[in-house]
Order: structure tokens, then C-alpha cells, then sequence
């Protein structure tokens, strides 16, 4: 393909190339199956392998070796869609040949493999539910309306008394008793699950609730784990209907001055704080891939990751040094700690079974980006096969950081020197930071409203905080998975980790540590795939370098040092328990694996926790826990990287309602 045909390799599908693929496909089904009607969830770039890639932008892949010639690019793209009359989810690879789509490979999946769920699913899901008779009934009999349900469809987790094969949710429902208000703050008692493909309620759950004793608490009912399907949920669960709290909780300025007790008033003591820059920005965008400071990189929406950022690089002194193939946010699980049926199903995979790109909004100029910012679009697939676009779904800026580096000469007329420091942002949900000394930052922040559920009056809450009268919000974690695919100075690197500990088998007094303050970094090189985790008693770190390329001084291979102390987080749940199964990933900090490819496409690796993760009851084949079971060599190699962090959220009322 003529390189007219796409500025760089790793453009995302545009809108108007997601429509031509599932067009396509949609000819190829009524050509060639029996299928009925189509339903796509995802509609994709196939990017294509990794040496074509950095030969075509001319990048090389050993430290003064020259790029490899060039050879021609087929584009290619793949989509995800489902029987919509029968059910059963299908893959079909498209490649565009001669400015034409068209079908290269079409693949029935198994049928206990789901594409994630779609937006339009999930509003589906609310209405299913409030259109549902017994709903509605067990709705009225707590003081709800019809007009006034509202619900959150959710993944099912686990539940094993539905097939694989069936694509189902659960629904958290509430009522909402005007457009606008805070629906959260009205939450019911019970959990409805709904069959998408035969959209209707199958399903209604009562969870059980805890009762004050002399000796603390005691849960409603004696019965352990989920009630038959044939058994009465909330006979099982031995309690009385509990009526939603009815105060609002609002957050809407112009709704909390008619709701709040006493009125509300906004700060208006805050003077303007304004961030410019007159000269202009000092990033240079084409298409999509950014220059800055020395820095290179291409920039892209994907579906699924939200962002991806490909081919960085570094110009030194004129060298242009490759880094990081390609950096992403693979994965994100939020395990809650609630063990009464049917809350340990709450362990969303917010990219597995969503897709953080589905599930993004635009970003508006003042509030989620602030100052001189650029804007990258995004699109996805409808289940119609149209692209849904979403306009401003990237922002990239430049922001003060503070101090770089300053230094002070105590003596008479010494000079000290301060400089300032100057960062990059490229922001999505979270942040990537670059600077100008050459480092990367990953950030994550955590917004939004709790998921929380009603409670009884005075009811104790042993896994969760009472965060408002009658309001529960469950114990949780918010765990990430960061891909790494890194090309430091080439394809061939190796992950070294390095433990400080102390001067080993040299008590105080002895001639080696006379005063017993020696300590030492100790390195070991990862030969194999292999997972790793954190110690904190040995400051434990990794590094990833090219042994092809030594620090002038130091003699040691250069790279680039991974720093979790901050972030690294163990996962609460039992190794054992439903979502562990699920997210073996997170039993390690870091995985280092092998890189594998497709012959016409590029990584084979991507996804920690599979590449369809919706009704996943176990570890799946595809998955890097799997992956590294081969124990390939992995020194001064083409690998990966995985790194898990997160964050463990107890629940304060200072977090109610946002």
C-alpha cells in the first residue's frame, strides 16, 4: 500500500473507514452464513507486525544499526459482532486491498466467549428493566413508580447458575424521581438479571442484610452463596422489603440550591487563575503523532484502551533513539469486598468488559483540560455498524511542573541556580506525563460517585461504610494494568531487578562493616517469563535496558527504571475467590514475556486477562499468566512488560455524593 494511503501505520480506523469494514462484513454474512441479523461491538486497526512498522518509519532496531528496508502495508481491521437473533459471537478479519474491504478470515468464537458489552446494551439493559411487570410491582411496593425506576446495567461477574453461552447482566436499580438528580442517592433492594439477546429480566436477586446482636452482627440468613434459580430470592435472604432513602443528595449546582437544606451558594471568592501562552504551544502535532522537546510519538483512540501511544522516541543530540513501542492501559479491575450473594459478582473489568474507550466522553475546555490545548478525536462501532465519533476524546498540553532542579552555593558570593520544569500532557481518563529530562510518568485519578447500595436503619455494615443515612458504599479496589511494550535502543531488551538490602553476611563490627551502615543494590537479570512481585522491605525496583548500549561512565546498560513504590497495591481477595480466578494477572506486580506476532499482524500478546473477558469463570488460555507457563528466554529479547498498581478505596461520607 502507497504511503499516501494513511499518514502513519497505527492511525486508528476513522468513522468512515469503520462503516466500509462492517459494511463489509455485513455483505460477507448474508453472502456466505445463515445468520439473520448482526449486532458489531467492535470494529478496529489490525495494526500490522512490528518490524514493518519501524521500517516503514524508518526506525532501527539495534543501537547504530541501520532501519530495515521498507516493505509494502496491507491495512487491515478486525470486527467483533454477534448473532443478534440466535446469539453467538463471531471475528472477522478485513483487509483493504486495491482501495477495496474485504474478508480475510471469519471466525465463530466459542460460544462461552463474549465480545465486551456496549453502551447501547447498557442503556438497553435500564430499559428492559423498567419495563419489566415484576419490577415494576416489586418497584411499587417500596413507594417507586414505573416513571421513576432507574438503573446501571452491569457485567454479571460470575454467576454459575447461567450458561457461558448466555449474554446476560446484572442491574443495579434506583429511583429517580426528577431528570436530573442524583439517582444514586435512592438506591433499591434488589438485583435484576437481564438476557440481552432475548432482552428481558430472567432473574431478580435479594441481597440478605446484617442485623445488630449482643456479639456484633449477623447476616439475615443462614444461607451461604447464590439461592437456586427455582428458589424464592427474597425468601432465601430472610428479610423485610427496605424502602430507598428519599432525601436527595444532589450535585448539580443549580439542583442543590433547591434541594440543600438552608440553600446553596458557590465559592465567590475565587479569583480567575488563568493559564497562557501568548507565543503559541511548543508541541508540533501532524495527524497524529506529536513532536516535543526531543520527544516523538503517535497518539491514538482505541475502543478498548481508551489511548494508545506507539513508535516514541527520543532525539539525542541527533540520534533518534527508539524507546517505547507502545504504552497502554490494558486492563482495570475493581474488585468489591462484600461476601453476601449477590455482591461478590461486583468485580468490574472496566476495559475487558466495557471497553475504556466506549465508554469515554468529550473533554470540555476549563474543566477536564485547562489552557492552550490540543484535541484528538475518537470513533467506535454501533451495533448498527455506523462509527459513533466522540470529538474531543484526547487533549494534549503543556503545564508547569514546578522545580526541575536547583542548587545553592553556601559560600560567600557562591552562585546558586534554579530551573524551572516544563511537562508534556497527553490526557485521556488518566495522564501520560513526558519531561524533559527524559522521564515518563503514568497517572491515574479517581473521580466519580460511589456504587452503593440501601441499607436498613441502624443496620451494621462490616465490608463498607454507611457514607449517608441509609446508604452503604462496599469496600473496594481499583487495580490497572499498565502494557509496556518497550524497544529501548532496539528490539532487544532485558528486564533487570534490583533489591537494596543490606551488606549481606557483614554484622556491625565486622572489618567489612565496621559500623554496620553498608547496604547495596543487588541486581539479578529475568532470564525467563516469569511474573514478580513487589518487596517493599528490599525497595525493590526493575529496570529495562539494551544490552547492546553502555553509560559511558557507569559502564552499565542503559534503560529505564520502573518506580511502583507509590502505587503498588496487593489485591485483597483470596487467591482462590471469584474474581482472582478471573484476574490472575494481578497476582504478580510485574510479568515480563515474550513477544509473539501474527505473520500479518502485529502483537499476539495484548490483553493480561484475555481478549474476551464477559462470563469469564477461570484463568483464560490467552492470558499472561498462561503465557509465561512457556518459560521462554527473555534476555536481549522483543518482550513485554505488564505492570499492576492500584489503589484500595475505603469508603469515607467526605466521598458521598461525589
Amino acid at each position: 500500500m502507497s504511503k499516501a494511503a494513511f499518514k502513519h501505520p497505527l492511525d486508528p480506523l476513522t468513522a468512515e473507514e469503520i462503516v466500509a469494514v462492517t459494511s463489509e462484513v455485513r455483505k460477507y454474512v448474508a453472502a456466505k452464513t445463515d445468520i439473520k441479523a448482526v449486532r458489531f461491538f467492535s470494529s478496529s486497526l489490525l495494526p500490522p507486525p512490528k518490524r514493518v512498522v519501524l521500517a516503514y518509519l524508518g526506525i532501527p532496531l539495534e543501537p547504530g544499526a541501520k532501519p530495515e528496508e521498507p516493505t509494502p502495508i496491507v491495512r487491515r481491521a478486525e470486527a467483533d459482532f454477534l448473532d443478534a437473533v440466535r446469539g453467538g459471537g463471531y471475528n472477522a478479519t478485513v483487509a483493504l486491498k486495491d482501495g477495496k474491504w474485504e474478508v480475510e478470515d471469519f471466525v465463530e468464537l466459542d460460544k462461552a466467549l463474549h465480545p465486551f458489552i456496549s453502551p447501547e446494551e447498557l442503556m438497553e439493559c435500564e430499559f428492559i428493566v423498567k419495563a419489566d411487570p415484576k419490577v415494576q410491582e416489586l418497584a411499587k411496593a417500596v413507594g417507586i413508580e414505573p416513571d421513576q425506576i432507574a438503573c446501571d446495567g452491569w457485567s454479571i461477574g460470575y454467576d454459575a447458575r447461567f450458561p457461558q453461552s448466555q449474554r446476560v447482566q446484572q442491574a443495579f436499580v434506583y429511583a429517580r424521581f426528577s431528570e436530573h438528580e442524583n439517582l444514586y442517592a435512592h438506591p433499591l433492594d434488589f438485583i435484576p438479571i437481564v438476557d440481552s439477546t432475548q432482552q428481558k429480566v430472567i432473574h431478580i436477586d435479594f441481597p440478605p442484610h446484617y442485623k445488630k446482636t449482643e456479639n456484633g452482627h449477623k447476616l439475615s440468613t443462614d444461607f451461604v452463596g447464590a439461592p437456586s434459580l427455582e428458589q424464592d430470592a427474597l425468601a432465601v435472604s430472610n428479610r423485610d422489603r427496605i424502602p430507598p432513602p428519599l432525601r436527595r443528595w444532589d450535585f448539580l449546582p443549580d439542583l442543590m440550591e433547591k434541594s440543600e437544606e438552608g440553600g446553596y451558594k458557590q465559592r465567590t471568592d475565587l479569583k480567575p487563575l488563568h493559564v497562557v501562552q501568548p507565543e503559541g504551544v511548543s508541541f508540533k502535532m501532524n495527524g497524529h503523532v506529536l513532536e516535543w522537546q526531543n520527544w516523538s510519538m503517535h497518539i491514538a483512540f482505541t475502543p478498548r484502551e481508551g489511548i494508545a501511544l506507539s513508535t516514541i522516541t527520543y532525539n539525542d543530540n541527533g540520534e533518534i533513539r527508539p524507546l517505547f513501542y507502545r504504552l497502554s492501559l490494558a486492563e482495570m479491575v475493581v474488585p468489591y469486598g462484600a461476601p453476601e450473594f449477590p455482591h461478590p459478582r461486583k468485580f468490574a473489568f472496566d476495559s475487558g468488559e466495557y471497553g475504556m474507550g466506549t465508554m469515554a466522553n468529550e473533554l470540555s475546555l476549563g474543566c477536564d483540560c485547562l489552557g492552550q490545548i490540543h484535541y484528538l478525536p475518537g470513533a467506535y462501532v454501533t451495533h448498527s455498524g455506523d462509527a459513533f465519533v466522540i470529538k474531543n476524546v484526547i487533549c494534549i498540553h503543556e503545564e508547569d511542573a514546578g522545580v526541575l532542579w536547583k542548587h545553592s552555593d553556601y559560600r560567600t558570593g557562591g552562585r546558586g541556580h534554579t530551573v524551572r520544569r516544563r511537562r508534556l500532557v497527553v490526557k485521556y481518563v488518566w495522564n501520560y506525563h513526558f519531561y524533559q529530562d527524559g522521564h515518563v510518568e503514568f497517572e491515574v485519578r479517581l473521580t466519580g460517585i460511589l456504587q452503593v447500595y440501601v441499607s436498613g436503619d441502624n443496620e451494621p455494615n462490616p465490608f463498607g461504610a454507611t457514607v449517608a443515612p441509609n446508604i452503604n458504599a462496599h469496600y473496594h479496589q481499583h487495580m490497572f494494568c499498565l502494557r509496556v511494550d518497550p524497544m529501548i535502543d532496539g528490539l532487544k531488551n532485558t528486564v533487570i531487578e534490583s533489591d537494596v538490602i543490606p551488606l549481606p553476611d557483614a554484622p556491625t563490627g565486622s572489618a567489612s562493616n565496621y559500623a554496620g551502615n553498608a547496604f547495596i543494590s543487588q541486581d539479578t537479570v529475568i532470564e525467563n517469563e516469569t511474573g514478580r512481585q513487589y518487596d517493599f522491605t528490599k525497595e525493590r525496583r526493575w529496570r529495562i535496558v539494551n544490552s547492546g548500549r553502555k553509560h559511558y561512565a557507569s559502564g552499565k546498560a542503559g534503560g529505564f527504571a520502573i518506580g511502583v513504590k507509590g502505587a503498588a497495591a496487593p489485591m485483597m481477595v483470596r487467591e482462590d475467590s471469584w474474581a482472582a480466578k478471573r484476574s490472575t494477572f494481578l497476582s504478580n506486580t510485574l510479568w515480563v514475556c515474550k513477544e509473539v506476532e501474527g505473520t500479518k499482524s502485529g502483537s499476539q500478546r495484548i490483553w493480561p486477562s484475555g481478549k474476551y473477558v464477559p462470563m469469564t469463570r477461570e484463568e483464560p488460555k490467552d492470558s499472561i499468566g498462561k503465557w509465561v507457563e512457556g518459560k521462554e528466554n527473555v534476555v536481549d529479547e522483543d518482550l513485554l512488560v505488564y505492570i499492576n498498581f492500584g489503589t484500595t478505596h475505603i469508603p469515607r461520607p467526605e466521598d458521598w455524593p461525589v
